[in-house]
């Protein structure tokens, strides 16, 4: 009988639903290991391949731990709250709810087509009221702790959506999502103070078992620099510019200024002559994003017609605005050293201003303007009273001779600002939060929670541009319950992050009405082992759930001082696409190869390797694979395509090359009448097969370890090739296989299993054992000698004891009977070349 993944698979999905497979209790004697996924946003498009390949990494990393003893929690639930739902809304008047839930069927009947061994009792939503009651409610903890406030900040407000966007939504002055124009607006926000845990964000990163990459962005966004803040009184003024710099050594060398666009000083400084120009670059400016301006490379600007005097040495030098000049970090205005930094001397070198060299790699001026920006330490030049200092030196010089004279002052500055909490949109976790007549900001008590949206038809801002919740005006208008007076609700929403932010709390007790997680619990599960998601989360998820993760710690709520112990990014999964001349993208199946060109009709097109879009026609739905080779089949090309954290290409003959190894799979068990192969016999592997599964066990199981499934399948594809051209197949090595196989093909593994005779599911069966000695790679040649005559040759591993080497020594045929009845008077051992066995006469 064929192997037909349709029958089998749909059949142990069932089983394992039914039977609670992999329902995790709470027994707290075994040691535990939390594998997590980062949940997805169920969107209307449901599941492309590129999703599940993380999916599939956690779910063999649990099926394995599983084999290995341990209690594994490995969950999986819902961000699904958010603009995409309410967008929807927008458009058709469908109720986010409705899509939501919908959106989330479908999310999980996909998923669970895949055989992953989810515990789908623990399954949550950020949407679940119970779920939202304890967001709010550490809302509320934060708010009593003095870091949650509220405040005027310059924000990116998207009057098409009429809601605030976060700076990584918006690119080229558009919201990334739909195009649609951004401004910078001022408003009154709600904000987190995570800048009260930038220092212990920063430490606690080198305790982490995460990518470097991911650790250096993170330390980047917090961005800690030592410096110093300098006063520049402005000329024929009566204020001044304070400047806020990393390298106060450099002043002598300061030949210009630079201020943010959005500086308040630019209206009182900037000259009538310029006014007009300057007014025009600020709007220009107003469209950028911070990340963009973060990333301007100091090559427009505009002069303000005012000029500031340099407190070091007396000179004159011009004030100019520019877009590389952030407001949000120092003090949004820079002095510009250009002799020794790039933009700086990219922006002195377009607009014809002086460059003074005031560090010299060499110890001696230069003479001429150097050829490029020096950012690296050496010695003071062109300096007055630092000439000769080394650096190091020279910047403890200058900030004790600043704060002396009165103009300046040492001081640490961060590029991380608090977070802005607040969203103008519907689809959101409402603030708790009251505003009483008198102008005071309440706290709603902790047994009014959950606090959740008010049922709307309109989920557009309000005429005159409130958030929608205003809409819902019998809602908004209350009463305080402590003081009785009148109180109206807050209208803004708590942006799609609030829920991300600890909800792998939540999955180690979802059911509890008394607090967000049992302490017990808590102390078991956390922090989790193993979290698994793309990369594109490195910043904002994963900083701002490390925040939270601290507030609870501080408050008691939580033990461990991190949420991740380890984290991996997967790579994305890319598909081919085809784009003609004009730009337009045709379907792959309408594409055909002629003389290693590529053609849709007569239209020659271009195949390249893109991101997965519904625009590109390159779209690969996962129920299509499933229903054309299996579940199992698609889990391991999505391993084997390659290292687990690199893009790579979809290919269907991939697919189909995999299924081609799972029917070889099931033909070394199961015979042409559907019955186990009587070539399957209690039998004794030969030394050649136990060298080869005992390596394949260490190296299978190192590499799921390491996450290198793409070469542990590899070991398991070489296996097999040793299992088929076997005549007589060793019941105990096809066992093996088949558990070594399951957490990758977990449906033809455990259907293998049952026709071999076990009536139990092998999820929980233990993970084969290697013997260390037969698993080792360096096998070599041995000589046996009986008085010191050759007998026989034996392979055995360089690393086996010496007991161990004498014991199959002996085993030899001819050796064996000529020790037989005669009494061995020594082994003479040569390691890794011989034993000789030394007979009584």
């Amino acid at each position: 009988m064929a192997y037909d993944p349709k029958t089998i698979e749909p059949r142990w999905q069932g089983y394992w639903e039914e039977n609670q497979t992999f329902r995790t209790g709470d027994d707290q004697r075994r040691p535990k290991y939390y594998v997590l996924d980062m949940f997805p946003y169920p969107s209307g498009d449901g599941l492309h391949v590129g999703h599940p390949e993380g999916y599939t990494a956690t779910d063999v990393v649990a099926r394995y731990k599983r084999m290995m003893g341990f209690n594994v929690l490995h969950p999986m639930g819902w961000d699904a709250y958010g603009l995409p739902a309410e967008r929807y809304a927008v458009r058709t008047g469908v109720h986010p709810a409705i899509t939501t839930r919908s959106n989330i069927a479908n999310f999980r009947k996909q998923v669970r087509r895949l055989g992953f061994s989810y515990d789908w009792s623990r399954e949550i939503s950020t949407t679940d009221p119970e779920f939202v009651r304890w967001t709010q409610w550490i809302f509320l903890q934060m708010y009593k702790a003095g870091l949650a406030y509220q405040a005027d900040v310059a924000v990116n407000w998207c009057p098409a959506q009429g809601t605030v966007l976060a700076n990584e939504e918006v690119k080229d002055g558009r919201y990334v999502e739909t195009g649609d124009p951004v401004e910078r607006r001022t408003m009154r926000q709600w904000m987190l103070k995570i800048t009260a845990y930038a220092d212990r964000l920063l430490a606690d990163l080198d305790e982490l078992d995460w990518p470097d990459g991911i650790k250096a962005m993170q330390r980047n966004w917090i961005g800690r620099s030592e410096g110093a803040e300098v006063a520049f009184a402005v000329e024929d003024r009566e204020s001044s510019l304070t400047v806020y710099t990393t390298r106060p050594e450099t002043i002598f060398g300061a030949t210009f200024i630079v201020l943010s666009p959005e500086h308040p000083a630019i209206n009182a400084i900037a000259s009538a002559g310029q006014r007009g120009e300057v007014d025009a670059y600020r709007a220009r400016a107003a469209a950028m994003s911070a990340i963009e301006k973060s990333q301007a490379q100091g090559k427009s600007g505009v002069f303000t017609g005012a000029y500031a005097i340099n407190p070091a040495n007396g000179s004159r030098i011009p004030v100019w605005v520019a877009d590389y000049a952030l407001m949000s970090y120092g003090t949004g205005a820079i002095m510009a050293v250009p002799a020794h930094d790039d933009r700086d001397r990219d922006f002195a070198e377009v607009f014809g201003l002086p460059i003074v060299e005031v560090v010299s790699a060499s110890g001696s001026p230069s003479g001429d303007v150097p050829p490029a920006a020096w950012a690296g330490d050496g010695l003071m030049v062109n300096s007055g009273f630092m000439d000769g200092m080394e650096t190091k030196t020279a910047r403890t010089t200058a900030i004790a001779w600043m704060t002396e004279q009165g103009v300046g002052v040492g001081r640490i500055e961060y590029k991380l600002r608090d977070w802005l909490f607040s969203r103008q949109r519907y689809w959101g976790e409402p603030f708790p939060i009251l505003h009483t007549a008198d102008g005071s900001i309440v706290p709603l008590p902790e047994d009014a929670l959950p606090l959740l949206p008010p049922e709307l038809t309109e989920y557009r801002p309000t005429p005159d541009g409130e958030p929608p919740l205003a809409r819902a005006e019998d809602w908004v208008r209350t009463t305080d319950p402590k003081s009785g007076m009148d109180a109206l609700r807050e209208t803004n929403t708590m942006p799609q992050w609030a829920g991300s932010c600890w909800y792998f709390l939540r999955f180690a007790d979802p059911s509890n009405v008394t607090a967000p997680i049992d302490p017990d619990k808590e102390k078991y599960w956390l922090p989790v082992d193993l979290y698994v998601g793309g990369a594109e989360h490195a910043v904002l998820h994963l900083l701002y759930a490390r925040f939270w993760h601290k507030v609870l710690f501080d408050i008691g709520v939580v033990t461990s001082k991190e949420p991740f112990r380890k984290l991996f990014n997967q790579g994305m999964i890319l598909a081919f696409s085809y784009k003609d001349a004009t730009g337009k993208y045709h379907r792959p199946e309408d594409a055909a190869e002629r003389d290693g060109r590529w053609y849709v009709g007569e239209t020659e097109v271009e195949r390249q390797v893109e991101k997965m879009s519904k625009s590109k026609f390159n779209v690969v739905n996962p129920d299509e694979v499933v229903d054309q080779y299996g579940a199992d089949a698609m889990r391991l090309y999505e391993l084997f395509m390659g290292p687990l954290d690199v893009a790579k290409p979809w290919q269907m003959s991939g697919v189909a090359g995999v299924s081609r190894f799972l029917h070889r799979v099931w033909r070394i068990a199961i015979g042409e009448d559907g019955m186990v192969s009587s070539k399957i016999v209690d039998a004794k592997p030969s030394p050649e097969i136990a060298r080869v599964l005992h390596k394949t066990i260490k190296a299978v199981g190192d590499d799921i370890k390491a996450l290198r499934f793409n070469t542990a399948i590899s070991k398991l594809m070489e296996l097999s090739n040793a299992l088929t051209g076997l005549d007589i197949k060793p019941r105990s090595a096809v066992e093996s296989f088949v558990l070594l196989l399951a957490p990758f093909a977990p449906h033809i593994a455990e259907e293998l299993w049952r026709r071999l005779a076990h009536p139990e599911s092998l999820s929980h069966e233990p993970w084969p054992t290697y013997d260390p000695a037969l698993a080792d790679d360096d096998i070599r040649e041995i000589i046996v000698q009986v008085n010191g005559k050759l007998r026989g040759r034996i392979h055995a591993a360089s690393m086996i004891s010496d007991d161990e080497l004498v014991r199959l020594a002996a085993q030899e045929p001819d050796v064996r009977s000529r020790l037989t009845g005669k009494a061995v008077l020594k082994e003479i051992i040569v390691p890794g070349r011989l034993v000789n066995f030394v007979l009584a006469p």
